[in-house]
């Protein structure tokens, strides 16, 4: 079982052989050895495994975490989501990949495959600050005025829930819905979940609970070929967004009651 799920979360990761074995600076053909049960990690190797995909040691042997409900359990036990790769150039300089809206479905799907994320388009900003992964994502719909359908948003991937931060805005990823751009408010201490608030007051604000989010990206920068209308009525201000919040919570209160 520890070499499946060697190989799921190294997949999930999207990561290579090569890469997960510089992380924990052992030999490539180490870590084939191990997912193809020609080996067992030793106590050692164990601890870095666990460090590197932050999960506890008895959930890489005891669980399958092939199966969706156990890799569940396993990764609600800590504060992190995932480990990225970073995407370089040939002259060492980090890239952006794209997720269009034709290739949002199959992201869903792709997320964690190495092969797949090779095949996005790549593109680079320069004055995004450096030391972070970025994905840029093209959004759907009008939930998110005065940003319109069509307006690729830059993000920069968060692995650590604790970093989100109320009212702030990100694209994540979910189980159910794929890809959505929403205004956050950082609940999982107090319930595991997320509260997302659309800009748009035609759209109801909802809560998502933690382990439905796969990825988490910060909103850094976006890109629109279609101008804000000064003319258009004004957004909802924090305050209200947080109020409409609340409010919202009190309501599913009284409904568990």
């Amino acid at each position: 079982m520890i070499g499946s799920n060697i190989k799921t979360l190294r997949k999930q990761a999207g990561l290579t052989q090569g890469a997960l074995a510089d992380k924990m600076d052992i030999k490539r053909s180490l870590i084939g050895a191990y997912e193809e049960g020609r080996a067992e990690p030793r106590i050692n190797n164990l601890v870095k495994l666990s460090e590197v995909f932050s999960l506890p040691i008895d959930a890489l042997v005891q669980q399958d975490l092939s199966e969706p409900s156990q890799h569940t359990i396993a990764r609600a036990t800590g504060s992190q989501l995932r480990v990225l790769s970073v995407t370089v150039n040939e002259q060492g300089e980090d890239q952006i990949q794209w997720v269009p809206q034709k290739a949002a479905a199959g992201y869903l799907n792709g997320f964690s495959d190495p092969e797949y994320l090779q095949e996005l388009p790549r593109f680079r900003l320069p004055n995004l600050p450096k030391g972070g992964t970025y994905r840029a994502f093209e959004l759907t719909g009008d939930s998110m005025l005065p940003l319109h359908s069509g307006t690729i948003v830059v993000g920069k991937y968060i692995d650590d829930w604790r970093d989100i931060k109320s009212g702030d805005t990100y694209i994540l990823l979910t189980d159910q819905e794929g890809i959505v751009y929403k205004r956050v408010f950082n609940y999982v201490n107090e319930s595991q979940k997320l509260f997302l608030v659309s800009d748009n007051r035609g759209y109801a604000p909802y809560e998502l609970a933690i382990d439905q989010v796969l990825e988490v990206w910060s909103a850094q920068a976006f890109i629109s070929v279609s101008f804000p209308d000064p003319a258009s009525d004004p957004q909802l201000s924090l305050e209200q967004l947080a109020g409409m919040v609340l409010e919202l919570k009190q309501e599913v209160t009284k409904l568990k009651k």
